[in-house]
């Protein structure tokens, strides 16, 4: 039907030259005046497919405009845009164009006679948009936009005999198909019987089926009241509670109805005020057709690390409250550039404004009120807060909630071959030689992040992406825009020579050996050389000759991570001998513009001299710019001017300062609750522990160049205390698996100090073999930026970008255990990669709202809200906002090995059994 659809298009021509003749002046043709068409689909996916089928047409000249309701209002306008002369407007369109969209120069329509309806699923109430035939009398409407202002034609791409036995004559009434919750409450408000007798003089009553279940969901929610005994319990009745009087009072939802009055019990009703106005209308997030990185990116940032949409929206709002309340937003414009800006649709967000102060009006006669005051001495309100109003959100949704498979760590590692998943993307279907593209790779990535490294490997390359040396372990944003690209299937083409093609031109094929071989392409230190075959931990350990340290600590993180220098005197020695090496130099400016990552030579002040070290910049702002010294491990301000290049041999030493991070130790619930990963008070004690005095610190691992420690206080006065016992003791930690990397580091190290000085000396010898090898590599580089190649003739697809430590999720809920789950490709969760894949606590997300498709097999999360890693926390959520919840003792044949077992082998557990949806 989309090839009919194309081929109408195209025949448009020949009808516009028939009406209009064919007319010149002067010996010259007048450009063909083209007329505009609307193509009628029943949804986004079929207006994505349609939109590349029309943009692939080359040789036509077409301008091809989305028109849906997921679109900014900017977007929408351009369908009343006039066309260039020559050229004609195609509007791919669902009904949003039926009736409340006119576009005057529409002279054709094409119209596939589908749609899509909400209904709702009988066994779950679950919604979902199912396609179906259009009425009869929704067509006629769409044929009605062709022809406004000239003479106008419509196509249906159906049969006639179809159309006259198959398509119905009037749409479904809306009582038949969508939620009764709200209906039910109004007549309940009216005290006039039973809902279903008063229904049942509708025009078009719904079924007893749908009264039923509609008022099971109303006592779930806690709006009806439920009798005392079952036996005298009505299925089709119940009295209306005070949450229920409210619920009918306000334009809103059930659910959204009860957030409201949840954020009052929990003291955040300003926060769910926001929220319930903002899902209750469109969004206000701006994702522009074809900018949906951007507009992604610009969501995560107004939600912070919260991962939660609702919040992203409550952040947003008050961050354009608090720019008009200042009067930068004093003119329309201003307004409007501050929201394409921040990617926020300005009459939107203005519509969201406009229901927050009416909710906020209606819930004030029911005496509940917006507190604006605040502790002014509690520094950890603002992250209490926030975990309040997550457990708000999670109980104004149960039962949408949703929980995570645990990723093979072992075939996760194997799979990235030893780099860091935290900033690391896989790519698959690499060409042949594929270290020649490395700049092409580059540049498709600029959008994401500063790209580190490129490793190719055969048909594979490992891309990796800077990390701020400053900042805490955790998976990178720019892995997340660029799985972010995948999902959106951003096209990542690179233009290639064929394999035959280079080993005919090149050093008379001797380069062939290079095809698949192991390259890394360093941006950093600005080289492309061979690499070693295989990535363990026993490669990955071989940087550290001891095992007991003795440190000074110059840089705190957060708790349990930390940057220092080794002081003892051979170390001591290096450093001076280095400082002095740089110091004799005469240094020149930096050659080029100073940016991120850029490594050079700063200077730093101690002990009233001035001295220039290896650094690194981290940001860059005005005429200054913030570095970090890569051999002693702390951070300064440095005036652009002062910086200088950093010449080569500089280089070739390894940098001396050392990461570290306190192995088997993770935040306690209070530290994840009361601050961002830490608490505020945990890192003060953290710092006071380790600042002051020299540290010793025993290895357990080495893990992508951090090394997992032990870390222990020596003052002299008494015996060395480990700071991770202190910190486990005063409840800002608790005990926690190491990864399984770290692990096998830890058992590759144990092995490799159990060997003679003379063994290791042998291992890490290197291959005359790769001296060969980098000497053909610059050929081969040398060839192709001199263009000897020629112009590269072939097209590259490369598959991925690919995180083994991705996500997915599934329903908690036993009657959509099995059914597949996918969030809204707008929400922030829709990427979900695990920061910590050791620790097997369950992780909870919760979906404001949820749709199915039409065989119910697959469910859409939309609005989701990611908790903190709190252990035990689903359990405990599904107990508290659970109808009923149940005491369940279980005999297994073999007593767990727990403290708290009952006698006789008993352990109990708590489930939550939301009545007609299953057990939680």
């Amino acid at each position: 039907m989309y090839e009919v659809a194309v081929s109408l298009i195209q025949m448009f021509d020949n009808l516009d030259m028939k009406e209009r003749g064919s007319k010149t002046c002067s010996g010259a043709q007048f450009v063909l005046e083209r007329s505009s068409v609307l193509v009628f689909l029943p949804g986004l996916g079929e207006i994505n497919y349609m939109h590349e089928l029309l943009t692939n047409m080359v040789h036509k000249r077409l301008q091809v405009y989305p028109l849906h309701s997921s679109v900014t209002l900017e977007e929408q306008n351009n369908v009343f845009l006039s066309p260039v002369p020559g050229y004609r407007k195609i509007i791919l369109s669902t009904n949003i164009a039926e009736s409340s969209v006119t576009v005057p120069d529409v002279k054709y329509v094409i119209d596939f006679c589908l749609t899509r309806t909400l209904v709702c699923d009988e066994d779950t109430n679950y919604q979902s948009l199912r396609l179906s035939w259009a009425s009869k009398t929704s067509c006629d409407q769409r044929k009605g936009r062709a022809g406004r202002v000239s003479k106008g034609y419509c196509y249906r791409l159906i049969h006639k005999d179809f159309w006259d036995s198959s398509i119905p004559d009037h749409v479904v009434p809306e009582m038949l198909r969508c939620p009764l919750g709200s209906t039910i409450l109004k007549v309940k408000l009216l005290d006039m019987g039973e809902p279903r007798a008063l229904l049942a003089t509708a025009l078009s009553p719904p079924s007893l089926s749908d009264i039923e279940r509609t008022i099971l969901l109303l006592k779930e929610v806690g709006a009806l009241a439920v009798s005392g005994q079952r036996e005298d319990e009505n299925p089709h009745d119940g009295e209306l509670t005070f949450l229920g009087r409210v619920l009918a009072q306000l334009p809103v939802n059930q659910q959204l109805g009860k957030l409201i009055v949840l954020g009052h019990v929990f003291g955040c009703l300003d926060e769910c005020l926001i929220i319930a106005a903002a899902l209750s209308l469109k969004n206000f997030f701006a994702m522009p057709f074809r900018q949906h990185l951007d507009g992604y990116r610009n969501k995560v940032n107004f939600s912070g690390n919260s991962k939660s949409d609702c919040i992203a929206l409550v952040e947003a709002f008050k961050a354009w409250q608090t720019c008009r309340q200042r009067g930068e937003l004093r003119h329309p414009k201003d307004e409007l550039d501050w929201g394409r800006l921040n990617y926020i649709q300005i009459k939107r967000i203005r519509e969201v404004a406009e229901l927050y102060e009416e909710l906020k009006n209606r819930v004030s006669q029911f005496n509940m009120h917006v507190d604006p005051r605040r502790p002014v001495m509690d520094q950890e309100y603002t992250y209490k807060q926030r975990f309040i109003l997550q457990v708000v959100l999670a109980g104004a949704f149960y039962p949408n909630y949703f929980a995570f498979g645990q990723p093979d760590e072992e075939m996760a590692v194997r799979e990235l071959a030893g780099k860091d998943p935290k900033t690391t993307v896989v790519l698959k279907h690499i060409p042949p030689y594929g270290f020649l593209y490395y700049k092409q790779l580059q540049s498709l990535f600029r959008q994401c992040g500063q790209v580190k490294s490129i490793v190719f490997d055969g048909a594979k390359a490992f891309v990796e992406f800077s990390r701020n040396p400053t900042e805490r372990f955790k998976t990178l944003p720019a892995v997340y825009m660029a799985m972010k690209m995948s999902q959106l299937k951003v096209s990542l083409e690179l233009s290639v020579h064929s394999a035959e093609e280079i080993e005919g031109k090149v050093q008379g094929g001797a380069v062939s050996k290079l095809r698949n071989i192991r390259v890394n392409v360093d941006f950093q230190k600005q080289t492309v050389d061979p690499m070693q075959v295989s990535f363990n931990a026993l490669d990955r350990s071989r940087t550290i000759t001891d095992l007991l340290l003795t440190v000074d600590v110059t840089e705190v993180v957060e708790v349990g991570h930390f940057w220092g220098y080794r002081i003892d005197e051979k170390n001591s020695g290096i450093l001076r001998k280095l400082t002095a090496e740089i110091n004799q130099l005469d240094l020149l400016p930096l050659p080029v513009r100073p940016h991120p990552d850029l490594v050079c030579l700063a200077p730093f002040a101690d002990s009233d001299k001035e001295s220039y070290f290896r650094a690194q910049i981290l940001y860059v702002s005005g005429n200054s710019a913030e570095v970090f010294f890569v051999d002693y491990g702390n951070r300064s301000h440095v005036d652009l001017d002062l910086l200088m290049e950093m010449p080569c041999q500089l280089l070739e030493l390894p940098f001396q300062a050392l990461e570290f991070k306190i192995c088997k130790m993770r935040p306690s619930a209070k530290s994840l609750v009361c601050g961002e990963h830490w608490s505020g008070a945990a890192s003060r004690r953290f710092a006071s522990l380790v600042s002051g005095c020299a540290l010793l610190v025993r290895v357990f691992s080495v893990v992508h160049s951090v090394l997992h420690v032990d870390v222990y206080r020596y003052t002299g006065v008494r015996d060395a205390v480990s700071v991770r016992d202190v910190l486990i003791k005063e409840g800002y930690a608790e005990l926690a698996e190491e990864p399984y990397e770290s692990k096998q580091s830890h058992e590759a190290l144990k092995g490799l100090f159990s060997t003679s000085v003379e063994n290791v000396a042998e291992l890490s010898t290197s291959s005359p073999m790769k001296d060969d090898e980098k000497y053909l590599i610059r050929v081969l580089l040398e060839s192709f930026s001199s263009n000897k190649l020629g112009t590269p003739n072939c097209k590259a697809i490369l598959h991925g970008p690919f995180n083994p430590y991705e996500l997915k999720c599934h329903s908690l809920t036993r009657i959509s255990k099995f059914r597949c789950v996918w969030v809204e490709k707008e929400s922030i969760n829709s990427v979900i990669i695990s920061d910590a894949p050791e620790d097997l606590h369950q992780r909870m997300l919760v979906a404001a709202s949820l749709s199915v498709n039409a065989t119910g097999s697959t469910m859409l999360l939309r609005e989701t809200s990611l908790l903190p890693h709190v252990p035990g926390l689903p359990a405990l959520l599904s107990a508290l906002f659970a109808p009923v919840i149940e005491l369940r003792l279980v005999r297994p044949s073999v007593c767990p090995a727990c403290v708290k077992c009952e006698p006789g082998g008993r352990s109990g557990r708590l489930s939550g059994l939301p009545r007609g949806r299953g057990d939680t």
